[in-house]
């Protein structure tokens, strides 16, 4: 289609084509060279099809899928996208036949179902799997809920559940500042592995894998522990556990106007935090044609550059708004001779859509799944006789429970305001772009060479009921049918910089649960400690690592008995934190300990020797959780026993056993991780149950001082990236600075394990003075292809806190084909 692939050192894909059509299908094939598997991964989990050759492990998302109607949904907003912006529709088009074609060059690919005229297949019928041979073995397979966020444990569980596996060889090619020559591109390995053939892609193939890909970013899940909590420990107890835990997506990002910079025009730095997955969840690419010429990070499998972007002249960010609009019924369904009916809220009963489907499971047998939807949206809990473990409590129905979500009902996944960003120029074309974003709802931010500025909330909200936003509602009672959409929010900026880090913002009336405000906090602090910035300057404030959330438990250990205890640390420890490299040797502390152990010290009176010596050596520490810091490990030993001792606690007990939902939503029910990343709320709050704090915190000291962790924060603080399937020869993951609230945020789960599966997934800095001074990067490289030189050869630059150049010259790129 006329198309040209061009690479920069690093292996990034610089895409140039005659039309716009044409480098969507240059887009396409490129991105099936370079990620092959991801793709493939990416369309069964859209399409409810994962276990078909991931097996067992995989099939409690599989079953979410087909429940929530994902793929329906997608094919659903695909006919109302070809129906009301066609040339959105055709670009999408071109995608996808970009992408059949390179399949179909790095080997053979199914052919899969004959497409109905204009290329429209549906999705799978029921009782169907989606095309690809599988193979009869028993492959490796993946996390529940990993895509889109599992809870606030599922990644680390899953981490720590391959730990065994991730323990040699050399974590990367290429030394920081020097990438690794020769091709991108090749055949993935991974589907010999898997005895699977790459299937064919739809038209609406990309809008599956984008709602697939956001379904849980709203955090709907979180309701469902609400309710739990509440029923459990009273309605005071939600609040306490109010956290942003691992499961929600956040990002850092910051604009710096041209009146705060060294050149006089703006900058706009920030890093995506998401699960780290191999491949990467960000395409670094270039994308160029007479009508546009942009760099940014594009989704693998969607079109364009939808999250951040530089056109030359405005470039753009988001971060997540965490916003509530996905509602959860709890329904009244019966079966009839007909099919299945629900309870509305005027007191009749309706028919509900009814089916079943198959999900083949690879290894074995298949699972028949019922697929219910009332008129509130799918079922995706329980069912007319209630869940399949579950017993209803005494005078209640079986469980039911519906999910409504935006697109479902509009048909809209805000696919229209893809090409508009691509054609920006000024802030006023991106403002007009995400007027038509539906979702997930973020805060964008956008600046342009002629001193515009944007922030604004950008996506679709519902107007309901404000108990929708907090609980489960009766779909059977009136007062909680949606009315019409919010009016996204705006906001300006302040002392000429604006930063947005998941806290309440501009969003704050559109969510319930938003992130602790201590990093964002501490990028506006770090910003105001000069006058002017470069985007040079940027790197320092990605990486910085102080821990503010640390204050309620060295506060606590101030007060225990014992010999001179020193004042705490300042809380702003100076300038930003340097990332160290990781330790050795050293053995992990025991996260699996119980909450008491024999020989516990009593639980009062003075502190053993060791254990003042450690508070003293706690209270003296930095605050910052360097890689390379033996304290920041101390302190991280000690949060961890904190953790599992309170959550063993008889005050807790009632809310330790999950109610048994479908497994898909248990990480967002189990106590542990709720604890670690509500502890700062827990220990700060005036009551707690009855419990003795002072008394937890002096049990948990006495146990680390009685067995310390012998190395560094980097030891145990490694990263933990989600794969589909365990590589044939393990990595040393690399040890890491930062923590869940640093702006270095990389995710441990307190009391349950330090690795971090969660953390910064791209980096990047826009300068508009000039294209050519903006940086990127992400923590493994351009290529998916386990052995291409460009698979993890920008790993160092990541850990260190450096970024490659964005190169924009066509004469220092090198030419790679015709497409």
């Amino acid at each position: 289609m006329g198309g040209e692939i061009f690479r920069d050192p690093w292996g990034i894909p610089h895409l140039r084509a005659g039309s716009a059509n044409g480098l969507a299908y240059a887009q396409g094939r490129v991105t099936a060279l370079d990620r092959a598997w991801q793709l493939e991964v990416e369309r069964h989990r859209a399409q409810g099809t994962s276990a078909s050759f991931l097996g067992p492990e995989a099939l409690p998302w599989d079953r979410f899928a087909r429940r929530a109607r994902l793929a329906d949904t997608a094919r659903r907003c695909w006919t109302e996208l070809r129906r009301t912006d066609p040339e959105t529709a055709e670009w999408v088009r071109a995608y996808v036949s970009g992408v059949n074609d390179g399949l179909a060059s790095t080997g053979r690919t199914d052919s899969g179902p004959a497409s109905a005229p204009g290329g429209d297949s549906g999705p799978p019928a029921a009782g169907s799997t989606a095309s690809g041979s599988v193979s009869t073995g028993s492959p490796a397979k993946g996390p529940v809920g990993q895509g889109g966020g599992g809870g606030p444990v599922s990644g680390a569980v899953s981490a720590g559940a391959r730990e065994a596996g991730s323990g040699s060889a050399a974590s990367g090619s290429g030394s920081a500042g020097r990438p690794a020559g020769g091709p991108v591109s090749g055949a993935a390995p991974e589907f010999a592995r898997a005895g699977l053939r790459p299937g064919r892609w739809e038209p609406w193939t990309p809008l599956a894998v984008w709602l697939s890909t956001h379904i849980l970013f709203a955090g709907f899940p979180a309701k469902l522990w609400r309710a739990h909590i509440t029923a459990r420990l009273g309605a005071d107890a939600v609040g306490l556990f109010a956290s942003d835990g691992p499961g929600t997506a956040g990002s850092n990002g910051w604009l710096v106007a041209g009146d705060r910079t060294v050149t006089g025009h703006a900058v706009i730095a920030g890093d995506p935090h998401r699960f780290i997955e191999d491949p990467g969840v960000y395409q670094q690419i270039r994308l160029s044609c007479p009508e546009f010429d942009v760099v940014g990070l594009a989704v693998p499998g969607v079109p364009g550059i939808a999250h951040f972007g530089h056109t030359g002249t405005v470039a753009w960010a988001i971060t997540n708004a965490m916003a509530d609009y996905q509602d959860l019924y709890r329904e009244r369904l019966r079966r009839t001779g007909a099919g299945v009916e629900a309870l509305g809220p005027d007191g009749a009963w309706h028919r509900a859509a009814r089916h079943t489907e198959t999900v083949e499971v690879a290894g074995e047998e298949p699972v028949e799944v019922e697929v219910v939807e009332t008129d509130r949206g799918p079922v995706v809990i329980g069912g007319p006789e209630g869940l399949d473990d579950g017993v209803p409590e005494p005078g209640e129905p079986p469980l039911a429970v519906a999910l409504r979500y935006p697109p479902r009902v509009t048909g809209d996944l805000g696919f229209g305001a893809l090409l508009p960003l691509l054609r920006a120029r000024r802030t006023a074309d991106v403002d007009r772009a995400v007027d038509r974003w539906a979702e997930p709802v973020n805060v964008v931010m956008a600046a342009d060479t002629e001193g515009g500025t944007l922030h604004r909330v950008a996506g679709r909200v519902p107007v309901r009921s404000a108990a929708n936003g907090t609980r489960l509602v009766p779909a059977w009672e009136p007062g909680h049918e949606w009315r019409g959409w919010h009016e996204p929010p705006r906001a300006g900026l302040t002392d000429g910089v604006a930063v947005m880090a998941n806290q309440r913002g501009p969003a704050a009336p559109l969510g319930v649960e938003f992130a602790p405000p201590h990093r964002a906090d501490r990028i506006t602090a770090l910003l105001a400690r000069r006058t002017r910035w470069s985007a040079a300057d940027m790197s320092a404030l990605h990486m910085d690592t102080h821990l503010a959330s640390a204050t309620p438990l060295l506060d606590l250990l101030a007060t225990l008995d014992g010999p001179t205890a020193p004042a705490p640390a300042a809380a702003a420890a100076d300038g930003p934190g340097s990332p160290g490299g990781p330790g050795a040797g050293s053995d992990a502390p025991n996260v699996n300990a119980p909450a008491t152990t024999p020989g516990d010290p009593a639980p009062s009176g003075p502190l053993s020797a060791p254990a003042a010596a450690l508070r003293d050596r706690l209270l003296r520490w930095d605050r910052h959780m360097d890689a390379d810091s033996a304290d920041a490990a101390l302190f991280a030993a000690v949060r961890g026993a904190v953790v599992r001792r309170l959550a063993a606690h008889p005050a807790f007990a009632a809310a330790a056993v999950p109610p048994p939902y479908p497994e898909v939503f248990r990480p967002w029910l189990a106590l542990v991780p709720r604890v670690g990343h509500a502890l700062e709320h827990l220990l700060s709050a005036e009551e707690l149950f009855g419990v003795d704090r002072p008394a937890v915190v002096r049990a948990a000291l006495e146990e680390v001082a009685a067995r310390p962790p012998a190395g560094t924060w980097g030891d145990t603080h490694r990263l933990a990236p989600w794969r589909a399937l365990p590589p044939t020869t393990p990595y040393d993951e690399p040890g890491l600075s930062g923590d869940h609230d640093c702006v270095l945020c990389t995710s441990p789960v307190p009391g349950l394990t330090d690795l971090a599966a969660r953390g910064p997934a791209a980096r990047y800095v826009w300068d508009l003075a000039d294209r050519e001074n903006s940086r990127w990067v992400v923590p493994l490289g351009a290529s998916g292809v386990p052995g291409s030189p460009h698979h993890r050869d920008q790993q160092p630059l990541w850990l260190a806190g450096d970024l490659t150049p964005v190169l924009t010259d066509w004469a220092r790129l090198k030419k790679e084909t015709d497409v």
